[in-house]
């Protein structure tokens, strides 16, 4: 037996919305015949695209063979089993509760608001309707962090030390070469900011895979100061372009670990991936990235001696083992989707859901007072 679920996806003419969730998870899933559930049957998903822009849509749902668009998002939610929101930070509190009122479950990109207060309250809705809400938590499904996960139950790393974590890349300014980001994401009134933007992903990151994150200090900055829109319109950004932040975590054990995460739009790339993470323990380290995983064992690592008279004649890179995946790991976001539809069509809680989403915007909204205060904030817990 098979049954369809229709899925509204607004936002879908951006970015993530397009590349991620439709052309790497909706149409996969569809085209692989659905989602097979723990009793043998499966569930089908049939996307409408839904957004502001009628011939981008048009075009969409013509070169993917969809056969249901719009711009009327009331309706689109009104008819559909589950609502998916990838557009504007400022816009989706709205969405989201209008949804969940109506019963819908909820599928959606991060952050689900710009202050606490809303993602709180969100949460709580959730609570209140007893939908299932899940929250886009993609970095968890790669598989390089997958790797890492494993390494940290397998008890890899001994005591874990300290966590560290490299991101970004150069978004060109868009006077000479277009910009690879939309141009809103640096205006802090459009819902703009790295801060915004990343520390909710890193939040989930840090408690996915090593602890609670129990304090941040953070330092942001908004390196180039003007760029240029999609129309090549001169603008004066007004939110922060990297944040650096420094992060006190707890792990289900008790330990203290420390945590550096480095998070920038204006830096080159020398490392193997555009993110990677490190782990350093008593008994061994590991670095990730998106897909690939290495580490190094205790009884493995080399004894450099620090000699600035002489060039450094070994390979360190060499020196680290691939981390095997030992399994078939498919695309995150489309691994997701299939986790979050099973949950929606059973009607149970997906794992991560409103609450640690909320816990996600508190991180960045304290991130953003650690920076403008000049000082390390504790963070509270959250109760709904």
């Amino acid at each position: 037996m098979t049954r369809t679920l229709r899925i509204a996806m607004n936002g879908v003419t951006g970015r993530m919305g397009y590349r991620q969730h439709l052309l790497r998870s909706i149409l996969p899933i569809r085209e692989q015949g659905g989602v097979t559930l723990a009793d043998g049957s499966r569930v089908q998903v049939e996307p409408v695209l839904v957004g502001r822009n009628a011939e981008k849509l048009k075009e969409l749902a013509a070169r993917h063979d969809v056969a249901h668009w719009t711009t009327d998002l009331d309706a689109a939610i009104g008819e559909a089993d589950v609502v998916f929101d990838a557009a504007m930070t400022n816009l989706r509190p709205a969405t989201l509760a209008k949804a969940m009122r109506q019963g819908k479950h909820v599928f959606t990109e991060k952050p689900t608001a710009e202050t606490l207060e809303e993602a709180i309250e969100l949460a709580r809705l959730r609570e209140e309707t007893g939908v299932t809400v899940g929250v886009v938590h993609d970095k968890l499904y790669l598989p390089g962090l997958v790797k890492l996960r494993r390494l940290v139950e397998e008890g890899f790393f001994g005591r874990i030390l300290s966590m560290r974590g490299e991101f970004g890349y150069w978004v060109f300014e868009g006077d000479i070469q277009p910009a690879q980001r939309p141009s809103w994401n640096y205006r802090r009134e459009d819902g703009g900011s790295m801060t915004t933007d990343m520390y909710c992903h890193w939040n989930y990151v840090m408690e996915g895979i090593v602890g609670q994150v129990r304090s941040v200090t953070s330092k942001t900055a908004t390196h180039i100061p003007t760029r240029w829109d999609e129309h090549g319109k001169e603008y004066t950004a007004t939110a922060d372009d990297a944040a650096y932040g420094i992060f006190e975590l707890e792990t289900p054990g008790g330990d203290d670990v420390i945590a550096q995460i480095n998070s920038s739009w204006a830096v080159r790339v020398y490392r193997d991936e555009l993110v990677e993470f490190q782990i350093d323990g008593t008994h061994g380290s590991a670095v990730a990235g998106l897909n690939k995983c290495v580490a190094q064992q205790r009884a493995h690592t080399p004894k450099p001696v620090w000699n600035p008279d002489l060039p450094v004649t070994e390979s360190f890179r060499d020196q680290w083992m691939e981390v095997p995946a030992n399994a078939e790991l498919d695309n995150g976001f489309k691994a997701q989707w299939e986790e979050f539809l099973r949950d929606a069509v059973a009607g149970r809680p997906h794992r991560f859901d409103l609450l640690s989403a909320a816990r996600g915007v508190q991180l960045a909204e304290l991130g953003l007072q650690s920076s403008a205060e000049g000082r390390r904030i504790e963070i509270p817990e959250i109760t709904l």
